[in-house]
């Protein structure tokens, strides 16, 4: 379901909605032409009426008025809204069962704040790179962190509509960190990745590395020019890399490698661990259109693991059960999902290929439940560069395919043409992937 339809949770922000962000506001004007024509508009939609219902509820609750003309006063008494701020940070701390002072609850509340902002320059940053100055948040939202103060910048005319959309759109987010911060402290997710890490260290790399000592080589890989999927590779040690003369259609990609240790020789793995920052869980949320983290967020621990060939990736699969045995756990591999000898890989995820291939599994031990992703050389050099699959695109695709990008950038408030904007970016990257010198200049610092 498109985060921009009738039925998604975050009506709110939808500018397409009845409950939009519009260009002037007067909390005086209860029964004004563009009132009646709203109210029209909003009767059209049963379920409209009751979100809009339940928001107003929430709205009145949290600043502690009794209607929208009540709210007026706050805007320009400073101590009537520092007295609702105090108020409203107790509320949201029981409401998130923050445990502390009255300090180290409000220090948690900003923190979700500064969730918010991460989730957007995080955007800005990468998928909407050339176009910063549109997605820029406006100075005033970003340096407050007061929800009260947020909130009530959506009443104030003073406000550009921007801002004021802006402001929503924090809030919103912020409730999603402060949801996703709830579950993290109720499922121990910082212990569990810690201990994921003393497993790996004590029980799955080989003794003969020191813990966090890598081996480095390079793939020097060939790309075919019809859709850049990789037709050759050779595995490269580093004093011989430094010579290599990249041209067109080839790649020098740095691997720095761990080993694990078998029976009869220790074999080469590169691996990336990763916890999900608190901003990309809320952007997986908003993509799977859900407010509830424990149903959306299913891979909050992950492992991503390359190795030489096939035969390698069963011989690490057993191994890893083998592990998790010496750690004294069963492990159990569940949602299994195996493309890498063949057949196309069939994600739930829109923008996801068909064509990427993996092994994909979650392993079930020591009272963690684990994303594991496992490559071969090319399937992972396929993962990076090919066309269609490279996971660049495909962070372009999910964002505007799912409405998300329009959700959180309408294009009536900064001046944005998505489709344009995502092709664009789509076309960007396909030029950085493709473009020798880049990545040389990568692979060889």
């Amino acid at each position: 379901m498109s985060v921009l339809s009738e039925k998604s949770v975050f009506t709110s922000l939808n500018q397409s909605g009845p409950l939009a962000t519009e260009q002037f506001v007067d909390l005086t004007k209860r029964f004004s032409p563009g009132t009646r024509k709203w109210v029209k508009k909003l009767k059209s939609s049963e379920l409209n009426v009751t979100k809009y219902r339940a928001l107003r509820s929430q709205i009145f609750e949290f600043l502690n008025v009794n209607n929208y003309v009540s709210i007026e006063p706050l805007l320009n008494d400073t101590r009537a809204r520092e007295k609702c701020s105090a108020r409203a940070y107790t509320l949201l701390g029981n409401m998130f069962g923050i445990q502390g002072t009255e300090s180290e609850v409000k220090f948690r509340v900003n923190e979700y704040a500064r969730t918010a902002d991460a989730v957007v320059n995080s955007l800005k940053n990468k998928i909407f790179a050339p176009y910063a100055s549109h997605v820029a948040i406006t100075n005033e939202v970003e340096i407050t962190t007061d929800p009260v103060e947020l909130l009530l910048m959506t009443f104030d005319n003073r406000y550009h509509c921007k801002a004021r959309f802006e402001a929503q759109r924090k809030l919103s987010l912020m409730s999603l960190a402060g949801s996703i911060d709830q579950r993290e402290r109720e499922t121990q997710i910082e212990e569990k990745f810690s201990l994921f890490l003393d497993f790996l260290n004590e029980h799955v790399w080989s003794k003969n590395q020191k813990i966090g000592e890598h081996d480095i080589v390079y793939l020097l890989s060939s790309h075919d020019p019809t859709d850049f999927h990789c037709s050759e590779i050779e595995i490269l040690q580093k004093e011989d890399a430094s010579n290599i003369v990249i041209s067109k259609g080839k790649k020098l990609t740095l691997l720095k490698r761990r080993c694990f240790s078998t029976p009869t020789r220790e074999i080469p793995i590169y691996v990336s661990i990763r916890k999900k920052p608190p901003e990309a869980k809320v952007l997986k949320l908003l993509r799977k259109n859900e407010k509830n983290p424990a149903v959306a967020v299913d891979d909050e621990l992950g492992l991503m693991a390359v190795l030489d060939s096939t035969a390698e990736v069963k011989i690490f699969q057993n191994h890893l059960t083998q592990s998790a045995t010496k750690a004294d756990s069963f492990m159990i591999l569940e949602d299994i999902s195996d493309t890498l000898t063949g057949g196309e890989h069939h994600g739930n995820s829109t923008g996801s290929s068909r064509k990427t291939p993996m092994l994909k599994f979650f392993a079930r031990l020591g009272g963690m439940r684990v994303e594991f992703i496992i490559h071969t050389n090319k399937s992972w050099l396929n993962y990076m560069f090919q066309k269609d699959v490279a996971h660049d695109e495909y962070e372009v695709k999910r964002i505007f395919d799912t409405g998300v990008a329009e959700l959180l950038f309408p294009a009536e408030i900064f001046f944005l043409n998505h489709q344009k904007v995502r092709d664009n970016m789509i076309r960007l990257f396909r030029k950085q992937i493709e473009d020798a010198w880049r990545w040389e200049k990568n692979g060889s610092t």
